[in-house]
C-alpha cells in the first residue's frame, strides 16, 4: 500500500497550564537516558551514545531493578525506544553531524531468554547524498520513533529546517533504504517521540535553542490528514534535556530528561497539561 503524507498546514495551540506532578532523580547509570517504554508496570530506558548496549528496567521509584545487556550490537548512538505486542525496538540511529552510515534499529523479543534472537534493521537515507560533517544544521539526525500499525516511523531532528521529516521502515531485520512519508512543521527540533493507538496520540519532544523543551502533540494522528493540528506545551522545568516521552493517557505523559549542569542528575518526571 502506497502511503504519503504532507503536514505543512499546521495550527499551533499554545498553553500555560501543565506542570509536573512528579519529579525523580535517577541513578548516575543512567546519566544519559534518552528513551523511554514501559513493560510489566516496570519503566525501560537506555543511555545515548557511547554507553553500554543495555536496556535498564526501572521499578516506580526510578531504581534500577535489572540492567538487560544485548548482545551482538553497539550503542553507537542509541536515541529512543517503542514496542509492539512482542518486540521492543530501539533506534541507534543519532546523527548529530549527518556523518554516519550505519544506522540501524534493534530489533529485541520482549520476552526474555538466555538465547536472544536479536534482529538490526539498517537503513539509510536516500535523499543524503553527501555526508560531510555539519555542525547545528544536520538534516539527517533522528531521536523519535515509533511502532505505528505494521511500520516503525521515524522523526527526524531537522536543525537547519526547524521541521521534522517522516520516515517509513518495515519491522524485519534487513538492509534498506527508509522512505520518505511526510513532514511536520513543527518550528523546533524533534528529540523524542510515543504514540498510543488505543486513543490516536502523538506525542513528541522538542526545543529550539537547548534552553526550554516542549511537548507536541497531536490527538488525531493521521497518514492521510493534511490539516493536522499540533498543541505545543513547554515542559516547566528550566534548562535539561528532555529526549524520551511516554504518553499514559492523553493529558498525562512520563518524560525523562539527561543530566545537566542545571540539575544534580537525569530525572523520570510525570508531565500533566
Amino acid at each position: 500500500m502506497r502511503i504519503s503524507i504532507l503536514l505543512t498546514l499546521i495550527v499551533f495551540q499554545f498553553s500555560y497550564s501543565q506542570k509536573i506532578t512528579t519529579d525523580i532523580s535517577l541513578s548516575k547509570i543512567i546519566d544519559e537516558t534518552s528513551g523511554l517504554e514501559i513493560i510489566d508496570g516496570q519503566f525501560v530506558t537506555h543511555n545515548d551514545s557511547g554507553g553500554d548496549p543495555a536496556l535498564y528496567y526501572l521499578d516506580e521509584k526510578g531504581k534500577i531493578v535489572e540492567t538487560r545487556k544485548i548482545a551482538g550490537v553497539k550503542n553507537t548512538d542509541w536515541e529512543d525506544i517503542t514496542k509492539d505486542e512482542e518486540f521492543l525496538y530501539v533506534a541507534n540511529m543519532g546523527n548529530n553531524y549527518d556523518t554516519r552510515k550505519n544506522l540501524s534499529i534493534v530489533k529485541i523479543p520482549i520476552q526474555k531468554s538466555s538465547n536472544e534472537n536479536v534482529e538490526v534493521i539498517n537503513f539509510s537515507y536516500p535523499e543524503q547524498k553527501k555526508f560531510r560533517r555539519i555542525y547545528r544544521r544536520s538534516e539527517y539526525d533522528a531521536e523519535a520513533l515509533i511502532s505505528f500499525e505494521d511500520k516503525l516511523l521515524i522523526f527526524t531532528k531537522n536543525k537547519r529546517k526547524k521541521i521534522t521529516e517522516i520516515y517509513s521502515l518495515p519491522k524485519n531485520g534487513g538492509n534498506y533504504q527508509a522512505k520518505k512519508i511526510g513532514s511536520l512543521n513543527t518550528d523546533s527540533i524533534v528529540t523524542g517521540g510515543d504514540y498510543d493507538k488505543e486513543t490516536n496520540t502523538l506525542a513528541l519532544t522538542s526545543t529550539i535553542k537547548f534552553d526550554e523543551y516542549y511537548v507536541l502533540i497531536i490527538s488525531d494522528f493521521s497518514l492521510n490528514n493534511k490539516n493536522q493540528k499540533i498543541d505545543m506545551y513547554e515542559i516547566p522545568i528550566g534548562k535539561t534535556q528532555v529526549e524520551a516521552i511516554k504518553i499514559i493517557d492523553p493529558t498525562t505523559f512520563w518524560i525523562t530528561s539527561e543530566d545537566e549542569k542545571s540539575s544534580s542528575a537525569a530525572r523520570l518526571m510525570k508531565f500533566k497539561l
